[in-house]
């Protein structure tokens, strides 16, 4: 596999690559990770679909990305993954006016909120980054299946070693509320959604993957105050103490300490886009992906490390058709 690290660009991944014909479309790309894999994969020639909440965040984005890319194939979308009516009037009219999606990014998402529901009533965070995400894959799938060699890559996160997914309470009914335990929940539901979407669909050409962008500073963390920090960073400091090898546990109190480096957005975005083009993935359908690699099965999940419940399939499989039941919609695979 090509050489590549935590430190990687967007533009490094795609130095010498063609994407022209390639067709994207990306959740969350109005800012942030969304954003910078919209401009790169314009910058080589990818016809670029920007998602984003509002028309108003839409239109900026393709703007800016105008803006910096001259004659992008750029063009906005709105999909608010809270609200589900937004995702099936996206699809509708994606699909009446498109062939084909060669890749989706599931990108967007929210992070340690307060509790809440969507308009549909699922808890915020689950509701958000994996029924919305769900859903937009499911309408889509006939146009990616009629892709040419289509991804999907959904955006996970270290985060999924505060908890499994909770398949009887997973809208907290029942359950204390916890920003960190939902944000857990939902990203360990991220995972295992790529894992078995690349299990049922693989024999027809898909390629999916989960990727954990390491830590960036972008409005992901906008509910994030002290005390949630603090209990990140502590969690963090016991996580990559019991991953360590034996004798070699990290000390102190500062991020360096416990392996954590924040990225800049261009390699914040790097993983998800090498997962979005690299060939030699190919041989990794349903991988977590890290730091432009693929993931380490018991490493520190604050670096590339992740739990062995990501690879449970039986409850992959039980969450997707929770999720079917939940979205009121099933996959044509």
């Amino acid at each position: 596999m090509t050489e590549f690290g935590k430190s990687t660009t967007t533009d490094e991944v795609l130095e010498g690559i063609d994407l022209s014909g390639r067709r994207v479309v990306i959740t969350g790309a109005a800012s942030g990770l969304g954003r910078e894999s919209a401009r790169t994969l314009a910058a080589h020639g990818a016809s670029v679909t920007v998602l984003a909440r509002s028309a108003k965040r839409a239109a900026g984005a393709v703007a800016e990305i105008e803006g910096l890319v001259p004659g992008a194939e750029v063009e906005p979308g709105v999909v608010d993954l809270a609200d589900l009516s937004t995702v099936r009037s996206f699809a509708e009219g994606y699909l009446a006016t498109h062939e084909a999606v060669d890749v989706l990014i599931n990108n967007a998402g929210v992070m340690a909120c307060p509790f809440g529901r969507t308009v549909d009533g699922f808890e915020t965070q689950f509701g958000t980054n994996h029924l919305g995400h769900f859903l937009l894959t499911a309408l889509l799938a006939p146009a990616l299946l009629r892709g040419t060699s289509p991804r999907v890559v959904t955006l996970t996160s270290a985060g999924h070693s505060r908890s499994d997914v909770d398949l009887a309470d997973p809208n907290f009914d029942s359950t204390e509320y916890s920003p960190w335990i939902a944000y857990g929940r939902s990203k360990t539901a991220n995972a295992l959604f790529a894992r078995e979407l690349a299990r049922r669909a693989g024999s027809r050409g898909l390629l999916s993957f989960s990727v954990h962008p390491g830590g960036i500073f972008t409005d992901l963390g906008r509910h994030l105050n002290e005390e949630l920090m603090n209990e990140m960073a502590t969690f963090a400091k016991a996580r990559a103490a019991a991953s360590a090898p034996e004798g070699d546990h990290p000390t102190g109190d500062d991020a360096a300490s416990f392996g954590f480096e924040w990225k800049s957005i261009e390699a914040g975005a790097a993983t998800q886009v090498w997962a979005a083009t690299a060939p030699e993935l190919a041989a990794h359908n349903g991988a977590y992906l890290a730091d432009c690699g693929l993931g380490v099965l018991g490493g520190d999940p604050g670096v590339n490390g992740f739990l062995p419940y990501l690879l449970d399939d039986n409850h992959a499989a039980a969450l997707w058709d929770l999720s079917e039941t939940l979205v009121g919609s099933t996959f044509e695979l």
